[in-house]
């Protein structure tokens, strides 16, 4: 089973050049690309962070199975970066709005995780749930349903990250004598 490693963040606080600097090292290795070139600032975006990668990396493009893109390459890849959980859920909420965790979509995600041959399997993801609560239902159900997702991810993995401001301030596992030594709940619970 792979090293599991979850690295979470607001928008631009450097998640994915967190995540490809936890691959270094490690080869061969790969990245799993969840973003659809869906319009030219997207083209764009995509196409600057295959530039930061450079050429020590194979991509594969992969919007909806994440279970399959992360099964394809188990055993012959040490190191796969998955980015990212946030983009591969609001592609599935584009096609069905009413998706849930229950879905098999994320059973499989984790089953795949799971059972990964890649020494290390990093996630990034984003943080929602710290700004303003959004106006309209769906977006409610996203943030929570991303929320949810995040947190049975984070359960499974060895690491967590989370990035601020560039930073990288690692949240599990947590010393001896952090919060949770202290007997505070370990937020496993559904919200």
């Amino acid at each position: 089973m792979a090293e599991i490693v979850l690295i979470t963040g607001g928008a631009a606080s450097g998640k994915s050049a967190a995540a490809l600097r936890l691959a270094e090292g490690f080869e061969p290795r790969v990245l799993i690309a969840t973003a659809e070139p869906i319009d030219e600032e997207m083209r764009e975006r995509i196409a600057r962070h295959r530039a930061e990668r450079g050429s020590g990396w194979r991509t594969i493009e992969e919007p909806l199975d994440a279970a399959g893109a992360i099964a394809s390459v188990a055993g012959a890849h040490a190191a796969v970066v998955f980015d990212c959980l946030t983009v591969w859920l609001g592609n599935l909420f584009h096609r069905d709005p009413e998706i849930g965790e229950e879905a098999a979509a994320f059973r499989d995600l984790l089953a795949a995780a799971e059972r990964s041959a890649a020494a290390r399997l990093v996630f990034v993801t984003h943080e929602l749930g710290l700004g303003v609560v959004p106006a309209d239902p769906t977006t409610r159900r996203f943030r929570d349903v991303l929320g949810r997702l995040n947190r049975r991810i984070a359960a499974r993995a060895e690491r967590v990250i989370w990035m601020v401001c560039g930073q990288a301030l690692t949240i599990k596992p947590l010393p001896a004598s952090g919060l949770f030594a202290a007997g505070f709940p370990s937020g496993e619970g559904r919200a």
